[in-house]
């Protein structure tokens, strides 16, 4: 896999520290340490309501110590600046082209050396919808690795990382369970943040 922001020698450290800095600054706490079992794992990064919530995971990963990499539409990544956003680690979605990510991102999962966290946004957009995608769940069955939740808390400015969720076959069970940890968390556009409660 091509090198990223995240694991660029000289300025990923640099990043790590003064991400933690910048957080603190804006007067964000950041909580939750990425256990050794998630070196490998599938992200949930909610909610996503806000343009917003894109830097604030870059500090939130950078303070964590994450190598992450994320799924966005295919529009994000044209000339001038495609590099520049496979560079901060993101991967393009032809969305016409849908029923092979699954299978793509468990390929990268499973072929890529070293530690690797890809984050899902399983809201699939930023504007609010009743129903979340379930393909970060099949994602990780398929790669046989762990979900771990993330969070980006508008409301109590915090963001982090909670449990870590083993994906089982009944994938709506699973989703109603992790939709409910999202409860207490606000999006930065609040009223865009559904989580089915």
């Amino acid at each position: 896999m091509a090198r990223t922001i995240f694991n660029t020698p000289l300025l990923e450290p640099l990043l790590r520290s003064s991400s933690r800095g910048m957080l603190r600054l804006l007067g964000w706490r950041l909580e939750g340490a990425l256990s050794p079992r998630a070196a490998r794992c599938v992200v949930i990064a909610a909610p996503h309501t806000s343009n917003w919530d894109f830097p604030f995971t870059l500090m939130a990963a950078f303070g964590l110590g994450m190598n992450i990499r994320w799924l966005g539409k295919a529009s994000l990544f044209p000339a001038p600046f495609g590099w520049l956003m496979r560079w901060l680690g993101g991967i393009p979605v032809h969305r016409e082209r849908a029923n092979n990510l699954v299978a793509a991102s468990v390929l990268a999962l499973t072929s890529a050396p070293g530690p690797l966290q890809l984050v899902v946004s399983p809201e699939g957009t930023r504007s609010r919808t009743a129903q979340w995608k379930s393909g970060f769940h099949h994602i990780a069955r398929g790669a046989g690795l762990p979900i771990q939740l993330s969070y980006l808390d508008w409301g109590g400015r915090r963001c982090g990382l909670g449990p870590l969720v083993d994906p089982g076959e009944d994938v709506e069970a699973d989703i109603a369970s992790i939709r409910a940890f999202y409860a207490p968390f606000k999006g930065r556009n609040q009223d865009q943040f559904d989580t089915g409660a």
